[in-house]
């Protein structure tokens, strides 16, 4: 089953990098609980995700790349990813690693939080 989550996640991040939200939010459901890294807080559905995705992208330009899996022993997806953060001038903000935590629900994102990675 993890395989199947897999490539959910992975295709996620690929439109993400492509900046193709709906191919994003078909991996996610409609009541979907996501993390606002950039800003604090939780959003709530695909209009937000939308909104919040739309208005960081006119402000940096994140590439976020996963680079490892671990089913957590409550049912959770953690995602070990590669974050680079430039501004729109190209000039880097930040580049290293963080944890995603999804859960999932009939095949579908159902949360994504965010952790710190230790020594990042």
């Amino acid at each position: 089953m993890t395989n199947q989550f897999e490539d959910t996640i992975k295709k996620v991040y690929t439109a993400f990098n492509e900046r193709n939200i709906d191919n994003a939010l078909s991996t996610m459901q409609e009541d979907v609980q996501w993390s606002k890294a950039w800003e604090g807080g939780y959003i709530s559905g695909h209009n937000e995700i939308k909104e919040y995705w739309t208005r960081q992208w006119t402000e940096i330009n994140p590439k976020v790349e996963p680079v490892g899996f671990t089913q957590r022993d409550n049912g959770s997806l953690e995602v070990k990813v590669h974050q680079n953060v430039k501004d729109l001038q190209g000039n880097l903000m930040f580049d290293g690693f963080v944890k995603h935590i999804y859960t999932f629900q009939d095949g579908l994102i159902k949360t994504m939080d965010i952790e710190l990675v230790e020594n990042n």
